[in-house]
């Protein structure tokens, strides 16, 4: 007869039944704590943008805090499960996760905005820190963690299974951020409902380390978890201890995702560099590396070594060797070029990575050292590449490290690998040759510089190009600035033409009637953009310009090699930091005209565009002063943002659309938004003859304010 516990008409679960119960609750702590880790990510960036330029080196510098307190992280809980015993570990990881959730809110506070122009890398990380710094070690424990205890409490099951799940939470939560939580929620709702669910995620981790407590107490043990003499997971058949680690492999396990790392980050430079800085194609990148992990990590079937690599050379061959000879390749192909090569360098990273995988007794070991790689190479790009590297070289070195270590890697095999394959034995030298082939190759295209460049440089903001062209001919004679592949001013050496107002700021342009449309004596201009200083070549006799200017580079390469700023007919200052902070900061300087010319370049600061930056341009304007907004962009449309705002700062408003004579190459097509608080401001001839009627289909796009603004709704 059957006992009262294994009753069919018992209530009480039975011990498969809890089991399962248990490894759904880890699962879910896994899941949740990648997914709020990863949230937290573009969530976070999106407060300190606005306030740090906008460009990819605030994102750089974020992903090097992520990458560090992942590390963090992992040491944690490497250290723990081998050296504390089981009531302290729980004790500690109860303590800290009641410490994360006393932090709540995570939001950081306005005193963190800069107030000059230091490089702003030292403060990010001290505001990245203190706002959000322990709920994210903490998040970053619980994949080591959970899974070192599911390997004590059921040997059975595979805890690199979990590993996968914890990639897919973060996948998921990266695709959820540009196309759910940020075109439906304000950044206040979206900070508020990721506390939520940390609280969820602690409730979840606290039933889990209470579960580990009761194990160890079950099974009498007062022996941290990760000591090998108590491992569960070893057999009768296994020795005690696992097989001694060679310091190749560890090397290895290091090295590997350092490259995968530099990789993403150096991709998501290139991007940034040749297509635009858009926050949501950073989740692209960032995608394609966590797709690369679930893929490797779920089963060791999905990398196999040979279509793989072959693939990444074929792939990098052509990054390197045919891309930089075509002249013109739309932004998807680039985009797609890019991508796939991405995840190709990803894909035979975390393949030979999974590959040389330990013995699951070693399992927060070699979690340490992934983590301590992400790490490297995020201190790589985002620190020490710019101090080294005057130009976007990380790439080219990415791309040469992934293939030299595949070389490395395929030559050894892990404890529970078959020996050499004959295939990699004979084919030897003709890897070393091909890797000789692909360093040739990323020389050439690092060093294929166009013989008129006479300066670069490159510092937080981005890499400066200036450009000389057509020294034999003193008509054509002329200096061009670039930041990646956008225009930034252009100016022609001749002293006829150069005071030539060009590119978007031509006289047929809003810029050039907007000032033909002011008050002739003693106009006060201010100009959100310094570029070369080209609407300095607009000024008259006791005219007032103030420019505002976040990079210091430019202010530097506008005066070494152009002299708009030294023509200038009136007094000039340059006022360096974001403009916003610094307009904010001033008395009134009531200017008859405002030009905001910092969204025609790829980085778009979308601070500058809401409706509370228009409320304080609206405070340094005189009643019957215009604020003229430079709108020209290939990949965003963002007429609608501005029909928006006037709308609802009762603006009067003018859209201006010019297109030169193809023979006139130095002006370009522009599009210029004029506003106006006096409708006969707008109503001079020569406006009215240059404008036209706004786009009638602006209300798909949200107003944007300080609390929300979609990127996402204006792509082209």
């Amino acid at each position: 007869m059957p006992g009262a516990g294994s009753s069919p008409l018992s209530l009480r679960p039975s011990g498969r039944f809890r089991n399962l119960n248990a490894l759904a609750i880890y699962a879910l702590t896994v899941f949740t704590g990648a997914f709020l880790l990863f949230q937290v990510q573009p969530l976070i960036a999106k407060y300190i943008l606005p306030w740090f330029g906008g460009g990819p080196g605030v994102w750089t510098t974020c992903m090097l805090f992520f990458q560090v307190l992942l590390l963090g992280g992992y040491a944690y809980a490497h250290f723990t499960s081998r050296w504390l015993k089981p009531r302290t570990q729980a004790i500690l990881h109860l303590v800290l996760l009641g410490a994360a959730l006393a932090l709540l809110p995570i939001t950081p506070a306005e005193t963190w905005k800069p107030s000059g122009t230091e490089n702003p890398t030292l403060r990010i990380l001290a505001l990245l820190t203190v706002c959000l710094g322990l709920p994210y070690f903490v998040l970053s424990s619980t994949g080591p963690l959970v899974q070192q205890w599911v390997a004590q409490s059921a040997p059975s099951r595979s805890p690199y299974r979990l590993y996968a799940l914890s990639n897919i939470g973060s996948l998921l939560a990266l695709l959820s951020f540009p196309f759910f939580f940020e075109t439906h929620f304000t950044r206040h709702t979206q900070a508020q409902l990721w506390g939520w669910g940390l609280v969820g995620y602690v409730l979840c981790c606290a039933f889990c380390v209470l579960k580990m407590w009761r194990v160890a107490q079950a099974r009498h043990s007062d022996t941290p978890l990760a000591h090998p003499s108590t491992s569960p997971i070893t057999s009768p058949a296994q020795p005690s201890n696992p097989p001694p680690l060679r310091y190749s492999t560890a090397l290895l396990w290091l090295l590997l995702p350092a490259c995968a790392s530099v990789d993403l980050l150096a991709t998501t430079n290139k991007i940034c560099q040749d297509i635009a800085v858009i926050p949501f194609l950073w989740v692209v990148p960032l995608a394609l590396y966590l797709l690369s992990f679930i893929i490797c990590f779920d089963s060791p079937r999905w990398y196999v070594r040979l279509p793989w690599s072959l693939a990444f050379v074929v792939t990098t061959l052509w990054i390197t060797w045919l891309l930089p000879m075509t002249s013109k390749v739309s932004m998807a192909v680039l985009l797609g070029v890019y991508c796939v090569g991405l995840f190709l360098c990803c894909m035979v990273c975390h393949g030979e990575l999974y590959r040389l995988r330990p013995d699951p007794r070693r399992l927060t070991s070699f979690y340490l050292m992934i983590a301590a790689g992400g790490a490297l190479g995020g201190l790589f790009v985002a620190v020490v590449a710019p101090l080294i590297f005057n130009d976007y070289s990380e790439m080219p070195c990415g791309l040469f490290l992934c293939a030299l270590l595949f070389i490395l890697a395929s030559g050894r095999s892990a404890e529970n690998l078959a020996p050499l394959p004959r295939w990699r034995r004979l084919a030897g030298p003709w890897l070393w040759a091909g890797l000789l082939l692909l360093g040739l190759g990323l020389w050439f295209q690092s060093h294929q510089f166009p013989a008129t460049l006479v300066s670069r440089s490159r510092n937080f903001y981005g890499v400066l190009r200036v450009a000389e062209s057509g020294r034999d001919d003193p008509k054509s004679h002329h200096f061009a600035l670039f930041h990646g592949h956008t225009w930034h001013g252009l100016q022609f050496v001749s002293p006829s033409a150069a005071t030539l107002p060009t590119l978007y700021y031509n006289p047929w342009s809003g810029a050039g009637v907007a000032f033909a449309s002011l008050p002739r004596n003693e106009r006060r201009i201010g100009v959100v953009g310094l570029g070369v200083g080209t609407l300095a070549a607009y000024s008259r006799t006791n005219d007032y310009f103030r420019f505002y200017e976040i990079n210091p580079e430019v202010q530097r390469l506008a005066l070494t090699y152009f002299s708009y700023l030294a023509h200038c007919h009136g007094k000039v200052e340059v006022a360096l930091g974001d403009a916003r902070l610094t307009l904010a900061k001033e008395p009134p300087q009531g200017f008859d005209l405002l030009a905001l010319d910092a969204f025609s370049g790829d980085a778009i600061p979308v601070h500058l565009l809401t409706r509370e930056a228009f409320a304080l341009y609206d405070r340094h304007l005189k009643t019957n002063g215009v604020i003229a907004v430079h709108i020209s962009n290939d990949y965003l449309d963002l007429e609608p943002v501005l029909v928006n705002v006037a709308r609802e700062l009762h603006y009067h408003l003018a859209v201006i659309e010019s297109h030169p004579p193809p023979a006139q190459w130095y002006f370009k097509p522009t599009i210029w938004v004029l506003l106006a608080r006096r409708q006969d401001v707008l109503d001079s001839p020569l406006i009215q003859r240059a404008a036209r009627p706004p786009e009638p289909n602006c209300s798909r796009v949200s107003l944007w304010t300080d609390d929300f603004a979609s990127l996402f709704q204006v792509v082209r």
